[in-house]
């Protein structure tokens, strides 16, 4: 029969032997550390990782991190190298090869090749003790640790270290690099952050045949179909030179339908326009458009250049639509 109690207690026991792990490695960061970020940083080509095992899963994890953090990464599959995906290397590359006992098989079958094009190897793993990390350019060590499986087996605290160096060599190569949250979008395009931070006002806008206009003296009845027509809510009411003069709403309409009785259908837009209505650059993030609709309490903006002409129209319906809201 379970016992909760005992489940509780063998899950805070786990995180007490993995985080004593961490604490180990924390000891080992020192000159070698920085040695493997200059050579990665200095990197002409790609940084290839690999690992057998569960160091192949932690060493997947770490080639996604570095790849979108502005490290060019892949990860290797060290027994399919041998059959021909050793091919992936070419020089100028980086090797981090991941094994905690030092001495995997698959990955010292690679090393002729790897020394052959003069490639930098940097090792991960428990100790300095082993084949790998004595052929290593950089041998990085987690330390010795307790795994947190009762049986000593499973790969548990040692994985858990390895992937929090690999963090530590990803975060310390962002910061020399100057990556900003603009480069971390770049390399996310469809995810939240992409979305606020590489749309702009001119990518969602409405324009040319979409855009809706009217001069100032066309009739109302003229205007309402403009409206009616674009299904943006709106129309712009510009100059011969498409200089922005004013908008008109279908919220206008309902207000001006509840003061006045009715309207007359001829009367000129120009009379009954919103004179400098809210406008935004195109050059704006879409998240900035976003932002300031909400302070203002309005649905649009139209979009202008720096001649004040009417060159787009934006809705929160766009911003929607666009996974930016």
């Amino acid at each position: 029969m379970s016992n909760p109690l005992k489940f509780k207690q063998v899950a805070l026991d786990t995180l007490k032997i993995e985080q004593h792990a961490l604490d180990v490695l924390a000891t080992q960061i020192d000159d070698r550390f920085v040695k493997a970020c200059e050579i990665i940083l200095a990197c002409q080509g790609r940084l290839v990782v690999t690992g057998m095992g569960k160091s192949g899963h932690i060493g997947r994890k770490m080639a996604a991190t570095f790849a979108s953090t502005g490290t060019p990464s892949f990860f290797m599959h060290p027994g399919e190298a041998s059959h021909g995906d050793l091919g992936m290397l070419v020089k100028g590359d980086v090797v981090i090869a991941i094994s905690n006992s030092g001495k995997s098989d698959e990955i010292m079958m690679l090393m002729p090749l790897i020394k052959h094009l003069n490639i930098p190897l940097i090792t991960i793993s428990a100790t300095e003790h082993g084949p790998m990390p004595q052929n290593a350019d950089v041998a990085l060590t987690l330390g010795l640790s307790q795994e947190a499986c009762p049986l000593g087996l499973a790969p548990t605290s040692s994985t858990t270290a390895t992937l929090a160096l690999g963090d530590a060599l990803a975060v310390s190569l962002l910061d020399a690099r100057g990556f900003t949250s603009d480069d971390f979008a770049r390399s996310h395009p469809a995810g939240a952050l992409g979305k606020r931070l590489l749309l702009y006002v001119k990518h969602l806008m409405h324009t040319d045949l979409e855009l809706p206009k009217v001069s100032p003296n066309t009739p109302m009845r003229q205007v309402l179909f403009e409206i009616t027509e674009k299904r943006l809510g709106l129309t712009t009411v510009v100059d011969d030179n498409d200089v922005l003069l004013g908008i008109f709403t279908d919220g206008d309409l309902r207000r001006l339908i509840d003061k006045q009785q009715g309207f007359d259908v001829n009367l000129p837009v120009a009379e009954v326009m919103i004179k400098n209505p809210s406008t935004i650059s195109a050059d704006a993030r879409a998240v900035e458009a976003l932002e300031q609709l909400r302070d203002r309490k309005i649905n649009q903006f139209v979009v202008t250049n720096d001649q004040k002409q009417v060159i787009g129209v934006l809705s929160m319906h766009d911003l929607i639509r666009a996974g930016v809201a």
